[in-house]
């Protein structure tokens, strides 16, 4: 691991000389290629010197027990070398961290697909639940979300609704919501009282650019169609619906929440590149060995990974037998606890990777 770093502070040595190279300077594409490069290096490269500084005191220190010394002398390097090493063993987690291959897709904006699952009626109020509860941990931090598409079913519900939310680091952040959410709840029109079980499916997917992922047009059908539900009467009389086929995967997205026919086509297409560098990405994991892959972030869409049980007040997330008593915190979008554990997992398995 150590001489990996050392290339890091080579290579942090190199692009703080070419910095202050006036023929960089005059470049001002070149300069900032290489700011760009020093800032991300950075952190790693101060880990490890100080890494290297604890670690030759340390040494120094430790030498000092096969000479003849004072008592009082004696203890204080002693207490010296018990802050060293602990700083030491604090420094190597860190490292180890700051080493882990970073996600390119960890600060992009993300396409969050919710859909209703068994349950009927239940199963769409909870999909309903999950979009708010997004929603709001989205304005907690500070991000934007904009509808992309939606199929409501009129009572706060939805069969399928689509969100976009663009803010820096959103992926890095909800990556781990993709899988079957399962609610346990006395539904609302049960006059028995009896609790129900029902799930909804959340994928969540990198927004990519058209250059990130080449779509032939000669692979694509678009069919335009009448809008239907709510959205207004002349939504409801004009030919603005879109729906794009993707024919060699049989991939099929559809948006008809504008008035206009190319802002609709814009959000498919969008939708459309999303899903398919989505199956790219599964393709790619699975052809990895089960060692080196991360069993937080690349599961199985088809998995049950959270259960929010109303009667109890509990939210129990089955990939890390993390439980939460917050229930109503975390509706309202109080995902912080889970999401921190989740990742703190994900980074834990992935430091087993790391010699």
């Amino acid at each position: 691991m150590y001489e990996k770093l050392s290339v890091f502070d080579e290579r942090y040595k190199e692009l703080e000389a070419q910095m202050i190279d006036p023929e960089v300077i005059a470049n001002s594409e070149q300069l900032q290629k290489c700011a760009i490069e020093h800032a991300e290096i950075e952190p790693v490269v101060l880990k490890y010197r100080d890494y290297m500084e604890t670690k030759t005191r340390l040494d120094e220190n430790k030498a000092l027990f096969n000479e003849p010394l004072e008592p009082d002398f004696r203890d204080l390097v002693n207490e010296e070398v018990k802050a060293d090493e602990k700083h030491l063993d604090q420094l190597e987690e860190d490292l180890k961290i700051l080493l882990i291959p970073k996600d390119k897709n960890d600060n992009k904006n993300v396409i969050v697909e919710i859909r209703s699952g068994a349950g009927g009626d239940e199963a769409a109020l909870f999909a309903g639940t999950l979009l708010r509860q997004y929603i709001h941990y989205a304005d907690a931090k500070g991000w934007q979300s904009e509808l992309i598409s939606s199929n409501e079913i009129g009572i706060g519900g939805y069969k399928e609704v689509i969100i976009m939310i663009k803010g820096k680091g959103a992926y890095s952040r909800l990556k781990y919501e993709s899988g079957v959410h399962r609610v346990q709840r006395v539904p609302e029109t049960e006059n028995s009282g009896r609790i129900h079980t029902s799930t909804a499916t959340v994928a969540v997917m990198p927004e990519v650019e058209d250059v990130e992922i080449q779509v032939d047009p000669s692979d694509l059908r678009i069919d335009t169609f009448r809008s239907s539900g709510n959205g207004g009467q002349h939504v409801n009389t004009t030919d603005s619906a879109i729906r794009i086929t993707h024919e060699p995967t049989g991939l099929v997205v559809s948006c008809q929440d504008e008035k206009s026919q190319l802002k609709n086509k814009e959000k498919a297409m969008k939708i459309l590149l999303a899903k398919l560098y989505d199956l790219e990405q599964e393709k790619q994991a699975n052809e990895l060995s089960a060692q080196k892959r991360s069993q937080i972030g690349t599961g199985d869409r088809s998995e049950r990974i959270r259960t929010y049980n109303y009667p109890q007040g509990r939210v129990t997330d089955h990939r890390i037998n993390f439980t939460s008593h917050k229930i109503e915190q975390i509706n309202n979008g109080d995902l912080d606890e889970i999401i921190d554990a989740l990742t703190a997992a994900d980074q834990a398995e992935k430091i087993k990777n790391i010699d």
